[in-house]
């Protein structure tokens, strides 16, 4: 693999446990000297919409990413223009960021031909997709895949946030990420702030 740098998007809504295991895992495995952490501001796709504001976010995971010297968090898709992985890759190489590998799960990579100009993704990047027993993806015509594997992750956001709602603050995100959500009450009802 040429990339050294890794660019992994999300709305990270809020980020969690998995997301740093996942990056940690590729960054030992492939040596990748940054992981780049990039939250999304305007997800194209609608169920994606974040619910917590971008500010947000981005402190979420700049808390969260204080625990590897590998990780870093961008603002570049910061703005009110859709948050399209091309646009995102074409800024990073105008700052001199290539080659640019891509973290990305399996489910996701399987509907990358939905994606606002999928050929010129594909042809700009290294993909390192996450797998789990039984994910079938096609691979595009062009693409550059590497497989990590050996993964049980077993969280996601809408967990986390429902869990919240529920008054539930024994969730998988850091300890200094719970502690900035507790205290900005994001994904909390009435109910669980009174707690």
């Amino acid at each position: 693999m040429r990339s050294r740098v890794v660019l992994f998007g999300g709305t990270f809504d809020p980020i969690h446990n998995a997301h740093l295991e996942i990056a940690r895992t590729a960054a030992d495995r492939f040596n990748f000297e940054k992981i780049l952490f990039v939250p999304a501001a305007n997800p194209p796709h609608k169920t994606n919409r974040a619910q917590a504001p971008y500010e947000d976010r981005i402190r979420m995971a700049q808390l969260a990413c204080e625990c590897d010297r590998r990780f870093e968090v961008s603002r570049i898709e910061e703005g009110s223009e859709r948050s399209y992985s091309i646009t995102t890759i074409e800024k990073l190489k105008e700052c001199g960021i290539a080659p640019i590998g891509f973290l990305i799960g399996a489910d996701a990579f399987a509907e990358i031909e939905s994606w606002h100009r999928w050929k010129d993704v594909v042809h700009s990047v290294e993909f390192i997709v996450v797998t789990r027993p039984g994910a079938v993806y096609k691979l595009p015509e062009g693409a550059t895949v590497y497989e990590l594997q050996g993964l049980n992750i077993a969280v996601s956001s809408s967990d986390v946030r429902a869990r919240l709602l529920r008054g539930d603050f024994d969730v998988p995100v850091p300890p200094v990420v719970l502690a900035y959500i507790r205290d900005r009450r994001i994904y909390q009802s009435q109910k669980s702030q009174k707690k």
